[in-house]
């Protein structure tokens, strides 16, 4: 699928997505997807070595632990990006709605072996 022809509704779209740290893509540009994700607890650790990650917090609150560094807290409406090669791991201690933004062969582990499947929504 490439990039949608109408505007998205986010809201509508993570009304379809029952899981929790489950990413669904909602458009894709320049080789890059547009991922929304409900997430709650704590994610695993890992790292992307190829590509930068960004995080966009729409809704909730969640912490990003980031090796070598101060968590980054994120609010509804704040962004933060974790740079290539740095290990990290997204918490939130209640319900978050986020949107990520990476390359569309990143797997969300950083290891295509352990990576949940991804499909558009």
């Amino acid at each position: 699928m490439a990039a949608p022809d109408v505007p998205v509704s986010l809201s509508a779209k993570y009304a379809l997505i029952d899981d929790h740290w489950s990413p669904k893509i909602v458009a894709e540009f320049n080789g890059n997807h547009v991922k929304l994700v409900k997430v709650e607890g704590t994610f695993e650790w890992h790292t992307h070595d190829d590509t930068d990650e960004v995080f966009m917090c729409l809704g909730g609150e969640l912490v990003i632990e980031v090796d070598g560094r101060e968590p980054a807290h994120l609010a509804a409406g704040d962004l933060y990006v974790v740079p290539r090669g740095v290990r990290h791991r997204p918490i939130a201690s209640e319900e978050a709605l986020i949107a990520i933004v990476e390359p569309a062969d990143t797997p969300n582990t950083g290891d295509e072996a352990t990576a949940a499947e991804e499909s558009w929504i």
